[in-house]
């Protein structure tokens, strides 16, 4: 068997203290390597394009610039790497602003160092991860739309749009699923709005709830 290559995770945080207790965390797991510490969002992209991490790990309230911003020049910058922001705000609208920037996936910081932990090899694996915490604020308001007891366990939506909704509760942008899948930015478009009218959802946060709860996405 040959070695697998550690997960290269670059922490941001404006707290000294918050970062020296990660980085200690994380360098203790053989599987893990912290290549780089930033204090701010405009730091995290420089050491991000020197570095070259896997995995951004990154508060939201930061000086200079902070986590929003740095996740939407991320998603620009560099696609590849994964964004997980670790926040203490369960607030539900910086959630979404997140995910439709590009993040990944949510964690607040009282999860445990295991869970962080999980929740970094699962953005590295390509999935999303909320704590229980985020996922409870963020999905709250959703349940009448996507908890009908009427509802049908099989999808109305076609194979094509059920790639289109994982994608989309990934963080794609309409123009990242038009790359990945080869088509046009008009007809990601055109698919993302029937798969609004078929399942009567018009929030993103909907949209993900469904996928989550339908197994077209992972949690």
């Amino acid at each position: 068997m040959t070695d697998k290559k550690p997960i290269r995770v670059l922490l941001a945080d404006d707290h000294p203290l918050v970062l020296e207790g990660i980085s200690a965390r994380l360098q203790g797991e053989p599987h893990l390597e912290v290549v780089g510490t930033a204090c701010n969002g405009r730091e995290a992209l420089e050491q991000a394009e020197r570095l070259q991490p896997d995995v951004a790990l990154m508060d939201v309230s930061m000086p200079v610039m902070n986590g929003l911003e740095a996740t939407q020049a991320f998603r620009t910058r560099f696609p590849s790497i994964r964004v997980l922001i670790l926040s203490m705000h369960d607030n539900r609208e910086y959630i979404l602003q997140l995910i439709r920037s590009g993040a990944s996936g949510y964690i607040l910081k009282d999860v445990s160092s295991d869970e962080l932990i999980r929740a970094i090899e699962t953005v590295h694996q390509g999935g999303t991860y909320f704590s229980a915490g985020a996922s409870q604020s963020l999905f709250a308001r959703e349940e009448a739309l996507v908890a009908a007891p009427d509802t049908p366990d099989e999808t109305p939506l076609t194979p094509r749009e059920e790639t289109v909704l994982r994608l989309l509760a990934e963080g794609g942008s309409n123009k990242d699923i038009a790359r990945r899948l080869g088509i046009s930015v008009r007809t990601v478009e055109s698919h993302r709005q029937n798969i609004k009218t078929k399942l009567d959802i018009q929030t993103a946060a909907g949209l993900t709830r469904y996928a989550i709860e339908h197994g077209l996405a992972e949690l």
